[in-house]
């Protein structure tokens, strides 16, 4: 549990057949604006790929925007770049490297993307390493500063909000 001076986040862990599953729980007040995002942080080889759908919109280090395929599929070898990008309305991408990890985000009635961080020894300047974070996320922006009013994921009515992220290997 994560108590701030505006909210309460439980986090529970489970399984569902092959799947585990991290269930969230926010209680904030009703209109309370927020983002969030699961940072998982991968051990992945130069041939490793990220898979999620054709045309996706990908606004690149929070400017630019493509559709996906855009050249960051591939996740490795290190080549000295650092990028960070958000596949918009995605909530499940699958990362391939020998073995396949399916991440699915189930937040209804939310904004729901997957960021990737994509360091590939191109950051921090003096001293670069490599870290490659795909991360579910609710919202479309990294700033909640910078969000529209479909940007943001928003607490209803109740005070509540509840979602999921199911994570798969096969």
């Amino acid at each position: 549990m994560v108590a701030g001076r505006d909210f309460t986040l439980r986090r529970e862990f489970g399984s569902v057949g092959d799947a585990l599953v991290a269930a969230y729980r926010l209680e904030a007040t009703p209109g309370w604006r927020f983002l969030w995002a699961a940072h998982a942080l991968l051990d992945l080889s130069a041939d490793a790929w990220l898979r999620a759908p054709a045309g996706t919109e990908t606004r690149i280090d929070g400017g630019a925007v493509d559709k996906w395929p855009c050249g960051l599929e591939r996740l490795g070898p290190d080549d000295g770049t650092a990028v960070g990008a958000i596949l918009v309305d995605c909530p499940i991408v699958h990362v391939d490297d020998g073995e396949t990890l399916m991440f699915a985000l189930d937040a209804p009635g939310q904004p729901v993307s997957t960021a990737l961080w994509r360091n590939l020894r191109g950051w921090p300047e003096g001293n670069p390493y490599r870290s490659v974070g795909v991360e579910p996320m609710l919202g479309r922006v990294f700033d909640l500063a910078e969000a529209g009013p479909d940007d943001a994921a928003v607490v209803p009515a109740g005070g509540v909000y509840e979602w999921t992220l199911s994570v798969v290997a096969g």
